[in-house]
This record gives structure tokens, C-alpha cells and sequence, in this order.
């Protein structure tokens, strides 16, 4: 009996989806899919990335249940069809081949196969059928608007690194993206995330149409997959949200995501108002020193000790186990003398936030909140509790 052939080359006959795609094309399509997809799954399908081609284009689409990421690339479309193939092995076997390659793909419904060809190249993958992939339930969404990639980008790039990572308090492992009213009237968009030790809250103006958009925690997760389609300046992302679910799309990349299911703290209330020592400094030469001394300090506390004098601020660190370190740095400071404490991953992160020249922190007493905006940009607001040290 003979063996049944398995290489596309002999299968052109059969029932399937055929197309022909460049390879830098094909390779973003799918990173982008292959990104989405959970890497331990119990179910399947969900490894695997749905590719549909009709027309003059190939549409790739990952979902994990939570997100769902629709990439359209064009395509020479030689049979229209779908199949379903293991995202990660297809996007490690096309990062793999020599740019500017001609990569085929050839599905064999009835074998359950699909052949990867480019040059001398030839793979045969397992495919599952596309009936069993599942797509997210499409949405009635309240609010449709359009922002501008580097809006958007602003607004996470600048919140995102004070996601909470508690999965206990799951409301706060997301930013919290709404509208509200602006530190100098009329209203804007606004993102907010803290984890309780730090918090950012990042302004922008309120794009056409985002008024009566309803306020919702975007997932860590979505925010992250996000940033990919956020990297060109020109590029304007239409931006869809309802209770349950927000979209994100470009011409050529669809991410929808749900939202998470809970109630965002009322962080107003812990953004200190009264705060009126006032510290400004350069934010690189502070990120810096703060980097250098914090070599020394314990990995668990990481604490930094700050203290402030007229136009001068000593940062220092005390780890008995494994040395001592201090840097003297000229800032502009009048008021009275104080000493506080922070962790020093929490400052790097937040000094490392301002893209202007001076950062300007804003201290009441050792023991309460500080605050920190760029300059006399109030658009960007951001809270870091003390430590003891």
C-alpha cells in the first residue's frame, strides 16, 4: 500500500486553501498572532492561529478567550479556504527563513495538514479544523472614536508600569482608562493604574466622539499587545468601547479585548493635595544617581534615603550586609530640611517617566504620600508612598 504523499507539491489537487505571501509580511502577521496565544493551554485550538484567505488577502486571527487579534496581510490568493495551525511553531519556522523569501502555504482539509514552502524549504504541520476555532462574539459598542497612535501611546506607555501584579486585587491589574475633568477645566481622557504603593494618572485631550465613553480597566495583557500597534505617529487608531469589551483597530490589525470586570478605586483621593515642599531636579541625573547608589541596597527593600537641604539633596543607601553608598546632587530646594525614604525600583520607574528636563517633586512629611509631575505639566500626576529607612 503506498504511503500517502504528505509534501504540498503533491497535494495541489486537493481540497484546501492555497496562497503565496512575502515573508516579512507573513512574519508580522503572525508574531502578532503567535503573541496572544497562551503558551500552556488546556484547550487545543486556542494554540492555534485561524488563517483565512479570500480575495487578495490573508487574515490571521489568535484569541486566548480574552483578546482577539485580526491581522490582514496582502496575498496572492491562488485558493480561497481557512484551516487552523500551532501559532508558535508557525511563527518560529517563518522567523527562521531568509528574508525577501516567497513562503506558500498549502492546507489539506482531508490529511489535516498544512505545508509551509519557501526555496528549498518544505514543512508539513498538523492543522486543527477551522470550525472549532472560536471567535469573540461581536459587540454593540456605546462609543466609537478615533485618537492618534501617539495619544494612546502617552497615555499607557506612561501608566502601565504601575499596574498592580496582585491577582487578589484583580481591578486594579489593568489601567483604568475613562473620561474625566482636567487639572485646568473642560474635559479629557485620562488613564489611571496603581498598585497601592505607586500610582500614574496621564491627561490627554478628549478626542470627537470619546464624551460618553463609559469608564473601563484595560488588562494588563491587552495593554501590552496593544503597544504594538502604536509605534508610527501618523498612523490614527479607531477606538471602540462598550461595558464589557474595548476595541483597538488600524487599517490592518483588529485587537479586541473584555475588560475587567470590577470597580476601579476612587483614586482621587489619594493623590495628596496639600503637599507644598517643593523639589525640582534634573530627571535624568536623578534617575541616574538613584540607579548607582540603589547597586548596594538589599534586593528585598531596595530602600533609598533622600535628604533634602537648601539646593541640595543627598541620596543615600545603608544595606548592613552589603555596603553603603551616597551622591550629593545640586537641586532647587528652600524649605526645610527633610528625610525620606523610598524604594528605589519605585523611583527609577517613575523618574524614568518624564520626558522633560525637570522633574518636580512635591514632599508634606516623611511619612505621606509624594508627589511628582514633569515640570509644570500638570497632564501627567504621579504618587509614590515612602518607605522607612
Amino acid at each position: 500500500m503506498p504511503v500517502p504523499p504528505i509534501f504540498g507539491t503533491q497535494v495541489r489537487g486537493i481540497k484546501g486553501m492555497k496562497i503565496s505571501i512575502e515573508r516579512g509580511t507573513l512574519l508580522k502577521a503572525v508574531s502578532q498572532a503567535q503573541s496572544v496565544v497562551e503558551r500552556r493551554n488546556t484547550i487545543p485550538i486556542l494554540a492555534n492561529v485561524l488563517i483565512e484567505a479570500e480575495g487578495d488577502q490573508a487574515m490571521f486571527r489568535a484569541t486566548d478567550l480574552d483578546i482577539e487579534v485580526v491581522d490582514k496581510a496582502p496575498a496572492q490568493v491562488e485558493k480561497a479556504g481557512a484551516t487552523t495551525v500551532a501559532a508558535t511553531t508557525l511563527h518560529e519556522i517563518v522567523r527562521k527563513l531568509p528574508d525577501g523569501a516567497l513562503v506558500t502555504l498549502t492546507a489539506d482539509s482531508a490529511a489535516g495538514r498544512l505545508t509551509v514552502e519557501a526555496g528549498r524549504s518544505n514543512f508539513s504541520l498538523a492543522t486543527l479544523p477551522k470550525e472549532d476555532f472560536p471567535v469573540m462574539a461581536s459587540s454593540e459598542y456605546q462609543s466609537n472614536f478615533t485618537a492618534s497612535a501617539a495619544l494612546l501611546r502617552r497615555l499607557f506607555d506612561k501608566s502601565k508600569f504601575a499596574i498592580s501584579t496582585e491577582e487578589t486585587r484583580y481591578y486594579l491589574n489593568g489601567v483604568y482608562m475613562h473620561v474625566s475633568d482636567g487639572s485646568e477645566g473642560g474635559k479629557v481622557l485620562r488613564c489611571v493604574a496603581t498598585d497601592g504603593h505607586r500610582l500614574a494618572r496621564i491627561d490627554a485631550d478628549l478626542p470627537d466622539g470619546a464624551a460618553d465613553m463609559p469608564g473601563v480597566i484595560v488588562p494588563r495583557k491587552t495593554v501590552g499587545e496593544l503597544r504594538k500597534l502604536l509605534d508610527d505617529d501618523e498612523m490614527d487608531i479607531a477606538v471602540s468601547v462598550s461595558e464589557t469589551k474595548v476595541r483597538f483597530a488600524t487599517p490592518d490589525i483588529t485587537l479586541t479585548s473584555k475588560v475587567i470586570d470590577g470597580t476601579f478605586p476612587d483614586y482621587t483621593r489619594v493623590i495628596p493635595q496639600g503637599n507644598t515642599r517643593q523639589l525640582e531636579v534634573d530627571a535624568a541625573e536623578f534617575a541616574q544617581a538613584v540607579d548607582r547608589v540603589a547597586t548596594v541596597s538589599s534586593e528585598r527593600s531596595r530602600a533609598v534615603k533622600l535628604q533634602l537641604d537648601t539646593d541640595k539633596l543627598v541620596l543615600s543607601v545603608n544595606a548592613p550586609d552589603s555596603g553603603a553608598a551616597e551622591e550629593e546632587l545640586a537641586v532647587a530646594y528652600s524649605d526645610e530640611r527633610l528625610e525620606i525614604g523610598f524604594n528605589a525600583k519605585y523611583l527609577l520607574e517613575i523618574a524614568s517617566q518624564v520626558d522633560r528636563e525637570n522633574a518636580v517633586f512635591l514632599f508634606n512629611s516623611a511619612g505621606d504620600p509624594t508627589l511628582m509631575r514633569e515640570g509644570n505639566d500638570l497632564s501627567a500626576v504621579y504618587v509614590v508612598m515612602p518607605m522607612r529607612v
